[in-house]
């Protein structure tokens, strides 16, 4: 039987990465990083990003400490001064959790850990229209990303970023990670609570929504759950 080619596959714990995860590992063998850089769940999303790669039975996986964005400040995931504001779905603007390219550092590392394990794809479960209006979500941001990959890897290192997602609504995600039997109960998507989702957070309210309008009730535990 021939083997599935190798794609490093970009696992935050998130309902998201979940469902890109569960997209690669149709056609590759998946290796999963997560990164650990100081976020307010950060050792809940690291436990969900275990379940979920115990669940696929992956045995490459690389979890790498980015702590410094704790140092850099500016946002409410990652700074203890700046609360985590409750959702407003109609807030037009970028919101004070965005993570100043965070996106960009994690491609870096994920290309860098690809070259070496000669992975051929990095997924990232980035999503555009339906997300918080983060800038590296972008559809644009990762077509310039391939470029800079093909600019500043060895020759004959063939590496593309995937990102499936990119133009669905959360409702799509949810309907998609559920035909492919994707384990959302163990994903973790709350930006400020680990033992039960708080519902009140943009990424609480994003997928709450999600789940009411594909008419399913979301399976984790959450302190409140809001109708939006």
């Amino acid at each position: 039987m021939r083997h599935k080619p190798l794609a490093v596959v970009l696992v935050s714990g998130g309902m998201d990465s979940c469902v890109t995860a569960a997209i690669a590992a149709e056609k590759y063998t998946p290796a999963f990083l997560h990164l650990n850089y100081g976020q307010k769940t950060e050792q809940r999303e690291l436990r969900a990003f275990e379940e979920i790669a115990a669940f696929y039975g992956v045995k490459k996986k690389l979890v790498v400490d980015a702590r410094f964005f704790t140092e850099i400040g500016g946002s409410s995931l990652t700074d203890e001064t700046i609360p985590v504001k409750k959702a407003d779905l109609d807030f037009q603007g970028i919101p004070d959790s965005y993570v100043p390219f965070r996106n960009a550092n994690i491609l870096a590392i994920a290309v860098s850990y690809a070259e070496v394990i000669g992975a051929v794809k990095i997924f990232i479960g980035a999503v555009e229209e339906d997300s918080s209006g983060y800038p590296d979500c972008r559809e644009d941001f990762y077509r310039a990303y391939n470029r800079v990959i093909e600019e500043g890897t060895r020759p004959e290192t063939h590496i593309t970023i995937e990102t499936p997602l990119i133009h669905l609504k959360k409702r799509e995600i949810i309907e998609r990670g559920l035909s492919l039997k994707a384990p959302l109960e163990l994903s973790w998507s709350c930006y400020q609570a680990g033992d039960e989702a708080c519902g009140v957070c943009d990424s609480c309210a994003l997928r709450l929504r999600g789940f009411a309008e594909a008419g399913r009730e979301d399976p984790i535990p959450y302190k409140v759950r809001p109708r939006y």
